[in-house]
Parts: C-alpha cells; sequence; structure tokens
C-alpha cells in the first residue's frame, strides 16, 4: 500500500490506494482549513504534491499555473500506488482569539440580565442523610435502608438507581456509619439518585453550561448551591477545520466516519475546557453532577452524533428539537458518568436551543407589552421579536464573511487581525488597529464593518460598493474592471505581502449585512410594526461584543434606531445554559417560549427578495430608514 509522507511535520501513513487525501490527512491527525465542508468550492485545503502521481480533480478549481506546481485540493485528489510526498501548508488564525473568559466581567453581565426575582432551584440537588445501620432482624438490604430514609424526607416516592450507584452503595454507607450525600435529580414525578457518597460532600456540588457555538465553544463551572460561577473557558470549536458554517458541516458530515469525527472534535473541545476550568479550581470532574448544552440545532445533532443531512432538505426535519435529558456517559462528556445532560429545546432547523436560552437573558422572556427584537449575530443570524402576545422567529444565511470566510485576506477575531479602521477624507489611507498591537496578518468582521463605514463616509467607496476610480488614492489600486483597496501595505504586514480588499470581498460583505437587515425588516413587516416601536434592540453572540453600533447603523447592518435602545448581551446562550442549570423555575420558562415562537421561512415569503436587494447597498436603496446616516451625508 502507498506511503504518504506529510511535511514539513515529517508524518507518514499507510492508506489503501484510492483514499481521499482529506481522510488521509484526518487520519495521521493533520488539520486543514475547510470552509466549505469538502465541497471542493473554498479553495482552504490547497496543498502541494512534492514528489509522487495522484489522482486530481481539481481543474477548473485551481489555475493552470498552481496545478502545473504540483497544487491540489485534498478534497478532490486521491493516491495511487505509488509513495507521495504532501506539503501542508502553514495554518494560522487561532491564536490569541478574543475569549472573555473573566469570571468577574461575566457576573457583571448576568446580575444586569437576571430578572429581580427568581427562585434558586438546581434540577440536581445533594442531601444529606443517616441511614440506620443494619438489623439482621429487620431483613431489609442497603438500597432499602437508603430508600426508606430518603422517603421520610421527601415522601413516598419511586427513586430509580443507576447500576453504577449501587455497585459503590455497601461501602459508602459503612465509611461514616450511615452518614451519606446523595446527588438526587428530580425530574416532574420521577426521581434519580446518581450519585452517594460518604459523609457530609453538600457543599462539593458543582454543575456546568456550555455553549456549542458553530465557531466557538464556552463552558462554566458552576456551584450549584451558591448559583455562582466559578470559572469560565472558550475556545475555538475543532470542528471549524471541516467548515465555516452550518451547511458545511452538513455536507461534511455526510460520510459515516465524518459525522463521527465531527463529534468527536467538539466532544474534545467541551472536554478540555472541563478539565481546565476543574484543573484551575481544584474541582474533579467527577464532582460535576449536571449540565446543561445549548446550541443551534446542528451543532446539537453533531454533538449527540445524530444525522442532520435532513435538517437542510425539504421539509427541514430534525431528528430532535426537544429531548430533555441524557447522561453524560451516553453523550461522552467527562464528568460524573450518571450526570443528567440536559438539552435546550430548539424551535427549528434554523433556531435552536442557543436562541431559546439568550431570550431568557431578555425582556422577551418577561410579561411585557414592549416590543423587543432579539438578534443573534454569527456565520448564521437568528432573530426574534415580539412580547407577550406574540414571538416571530427566523434564521438568515450571514455567510462566514464576518468570521472572515469568503475574504482574500479575511481572519477570525485572532492574533494580528485588523479590528479597527478609519480612512483619510483626503488620501483614502487607512490607519489601523490590530488585535495585541502586533504587525496585522488579516482583517476580522469588525474591522471589515469599520473600514466599509470609513470608506463610505469619506465617499471613496459608492452606495453599490465600488471603488471611486476617479481620485488618486495610493491606497486604491485598479487591475482591469477590478479595483482593490490595501489596507497595509507590505512593509506594514507580517505576511510579506499587502493586506487588501477587493471588490469581491466587498460584494461578500453586503450579502451578509443584507441578510441580517432584510430578516429584520421582513420580520417587522410581517407583524405590522416599524423600528420606531421597538423598545429595545438585543445583540447577542461573541462577534457583537466587538461591533460599533454607529458603523454598523452606517453600513445597513443595524436599524437606525436611538442608540440607547441597542443592549449587548454577550454569549446569551451561555448565559441561558447557567440560569436553567441553577433553577427549574428558568428551565419551565424555556419550555414555553420554545412553544409559544412561530417560525418564519423567509424564502417563501413574498417581498423578501426585495428586502434583500435593497439591502445589497450602502447603507440601503432606501435612504428613509436610515435617517441619521441620510442627515450626517448632507
Amino acid at each position: 500500500m502507498p506511503v504518504i509522507t506529510f511535511e514539513p511535520s515529517g508524518k507518514t501513513l499507510e492508506v489503501a490506494p484510492g483514499t481521499e487525501l482529506l481522510e488521509a490527512m484526518s487520519k495521521a491527525g493533520i488539520d486543514i482549513d475547510l470552509s466549505c465542508g469538502g465541497e471542493g468550492t473554498c479553495g482552504d485545503c490547497i496543498v502541494q504534491v512534492k514528489s509522487g502521481d495522484v489522482d486530481c480533480q481539481s481543474q477548473g478549481m485551481l489555475s493552470g499555473s498552481a496545478l502545473s506546481d504540483g497544487h491540489v485540493l485534498a478534497c478532490r485528489t486521491r493516491v495511487l500506488d505509488k509513495p507521495v510526498v504532501i506539503e501542508i501548508p502553514q495554518q494560522s488564525g487561532k491564536e490569541g482569539g478574543q475569549f472573555v473568559d473573566e469570571t468577574d466581567s461575566v457576573l457583571l453581565i448576568r446580575q444586569e440580565l437576571f430578572p429581580r426575582e427568581w427562585q434558586h432551584d438546581p434540577l440536581t440537588l445533594k442531601w444529606l442523610v443517616q441511614v440506620p445501620a443494619p438489623q439482621q432482624e429487620d431483613g431489609l438490604s442497603d438500597l432499602e435502608r437508603l430508600t426508606r430514609t430518603v422517603q421520610k424526607d421527601w415522601g413516598r416516592l419511586d427513586f430509580h438507581y443507576s447500576l453504577p450507584v449501587i455497585q459503590k452503595l455497601a461501602d459508602v454507607l459503612r465509611t461514616q456509619d450511615g452518614l451519606v450525600t446523595i446527588t438526587l435529580v428530580r425530574s416532574l414525578q420521577l426521581y434519580y439518585i446518581v450519585d452517594v457518597e460518604p459523609g457530609n460532600q453538600t457543599t462539593r456540588h458543582y454543575g456546568i453550561a456550555i455553549d456549542v457555538g458553530t465557531t466557538t465553544v464556552a463552558v462554566q463551572l458552576v456551584s450549584l448551591p451558591l448559583a455562582r460561577v466559578i470559572a469560565t473557558r472558550t475556545a475555538y470549536n475543532d470542528q471549524v477545520v471541516c467548515g465555516l458554517d452550518v451547511i458545511s458541516r452538513i455536507n461534511y458530515a455526510q460520510k459515516p466516519d465524518r459525522l463521527k469525527e465531527l463529534s468527536v472534535r467538539v466532544l474534545r473541545t467541551i472536554n478540555t475546557l472541563v478539565h481546565e476550568v476543574c484543573r484551575a479550581y481544584g474541582v474533579e470532574p467527577e464532582e460535576i453532577s449536571n449540565a446543561v448544552v445549548a446550541g443551534n440545532t446542528t451543532m446539537i445533532h453533531l454533538l449527540l452524533g445524530l444525522k442532520p443531512e435532513y435538517i437542510r432538505l425539504e421539509p427541514y426535519t430534525p431528528t430532535l428539537l426537544e429531548a430533555r435529558y441524557f447522561t453524560s456517559q451516553e453523550i461522552g462528556l467527562e464528568i460524573n458518568p450518571n450526570s443528567w445532560v440536559y438539552i435546550s429545546p430548539a424551535v427549528g432547523s434554523y433556531v435552536g436551543g442557543d436562541i431559546t436560552s439568550g431570550l431568557l437573558c431578555t425582556d422577551i422572556a418577561a410579561d411585557s407589552d414592549a416590543v423587543n427584537l432579539f438578534i443573534d449575530i454569527g456565520t448564521n443570524g437568528e432573530l426574534v421579536v415580539g412580547n407577550n402576545e406574540f414571538l416571530l422567529t427566523c434564521a438568515c444565511s450571514a455567510g462566514p464573511a464576518f468570521e472572515g470566510g469568503g475574504i482574500e485576506f479575511g481572519m477570525r477575531a485572532s492574533l494580528g487581525a485588523i479590528e479597527k479602521v478609519q480612512v483619510d477624507p483626503e488620501t483614502g489611507v487607512a490607519s489601523f488597529q490590530t488585535i495585541g498591537n502586533v504587525l496585522p496578518r488579516g482583517i476580522c468582521g469588525s474591522g471589515m464593518i469599520a473600514l466599509l463605514a470609513g470608506l463610505s463616509t469619506t465617499g471613496w467607496i459608492d452606495a453599490a460598493g465600488k471603488l471611486d476610480r476617479d481620485r488618486p488614492s495610493p491606497a486604491i489600486e485598479i487591475q482591469g474592471r477590478q479595483a482593490s483597496y490595501i489596507i497595509a501595505a507590505k512593509q506594514q504586514s507580517a505576511i510579506g505581502k499587502p493586506i487588501a480588499i477587493s471588490e469581491t470581498d466587498i460584494e461578500n460583505i453586503l450579502r451578509a449585512k443584507a441578510a441580517i437587515f432584510s430578516a429584520v425588516a421582513m420580520m417587522l413587516e410581517q407583524t405590522g410594526l416599524n423600528v420606531a416601536d421597538l423598545h429595545q434592540v438585543y445583540i447577542a453572540g461573541g462577534f457583537g461584543r466587538f461591533l460599533d453600533i454607529e458603523k454598523a447603523i452606517c453600513i445597513g447592518l443595524l436599524p437606525d434606531v436611538p442608540r440607547e435602545k441597542y443592549l449587548y448581551i454577550g454569549n446569551s446562550s451561555l448565559t441561558g445554559a447557567f440560569m436553567v442549570l441553577v433553577s427549574q423555575e428558568f428551565r419551565e420558562k424555556q419550555l414555553q417560549l420554545a412553544k409559544r415562537m412561530t417560525y418564519i421561512d423567509l424564502s417563501v415569503k413574498p417581498g423578501y427578495m426585495n428586502q434583500y436587494v435593497g439591502a445589497l447597498f450602502l447603507p440601503h436603496t432606501n435612504m428613509e430608514l436610515f435617517p441619521t446616516v441620510k442627515r450626517s451625508r448632507l
């Protein structure tokens, strides 16, 4: 069988002839970005064949000169029966991500988002009991003695035990003369004892809240008796290399082994974060007895190893929308194996548990007649508008542009990303700031928005996204019918060449912002409302934390309403998961919200395409929708 050698790592792998190069790289533990999920359209998986022959199907996707130099797409190339040497380009873009893990700031946000009154009532409790010593004449087993003792406090209910609990029961009951702590899970009228420990262990009781995002995963370690966050950790979702958005990952998961790979990747990310927070604060993972997971519908399917293909095919039916509890052992979470894991309920294929969790952090969850708008901006945009009488929700495909996908020098918000830009109105030259204050390697979403706002305000770009060809500027390069704007010159760059944004890139950004705004406009149209009727606009998601509201309105991404109506609520999916973890009141509220929400499929709504086309301009074809932007340009 042929042997593949991967450079520069020197890894080797023996595979069968006909093996796809991408599959071989995965088996060798080599990650490469794959924005399109292996469809052969993004060009991220370009590698170079240094020696040997391969079956290459990259024609039409790569230039003739690239092919002659041995460059191929790994997802469109198979090895033959001879040894080959493959050079993998350096992968970067995850270093120094803009993650906020400081517990104090998370708690500060949470206090603002919580309702004034709520009931501390975790799903899982620890309960101290004194079990009588065994007596020869009573004929009771250890299990019966424990159950009768618990029933004295909780009533004659039916208690269920897992086999691992029963297996340790004899020793636990005799360690401290019958003084034991039980860990109890309550679900309606069902009660499950998932752990027994000798002595009083009631203060060492922990849970985890988990947000499984398309791009990032966040984990919070929580003290359940205190309803307090101990620590938060965030990392990039290890699935990112298999596709930037949910459709790409659904495509990638069409092969059974790849579905398993995606599940393994996200579990590895979660478990790594769990071990990090536990190690940092002296907690054993086995002391975690409950978990709440929030995520979009596709991410939950991939976490659970469920086939996601039918999410994207008519009639868009997921395998599940609501599944209250699994055990951590069933899922693969490395905590107490008998722990119960609650999955936040979804509403539809593209409005998931991350949104029902996020709504708990808003007045939309309160009994109020004020109309509020919730926007979660990410690789997929989800929106909810409503009050105590109605709740409408929709999803729009913003695409990966704001995460750097589809933009030549685009990158995620990590070390070296240009995040702030100002444009000189006279010369058109940009000044910029990077994450980490290092030489730039690319531009992230917040930088793109700032750049377009600056170019538009200073007149160096027109409403259609075309650069000014009439005024000379050292920042504008024209090649035939296309023009590019140089943000950082070669000598200012960390990558040895200028960092620029082309008019094609600008078109991709305009499509992303148009998807968000047209969804907002369509939702309001469906309710007979306009932006002036909105009481509050909540911006959720990691991207929103770095969003300059003024610049986002300037380019037409967000509606032009008084700025004080905007409220950034951070990772509301994670906060909502925490709320459910510490209170059954919030769990019931979340279930009610999910049942009340009406999903709107924008693609079948008459007039939606007109809304979208109008939003493809800076800021919009209808300037009356952006009065403050209009006034600033008079």
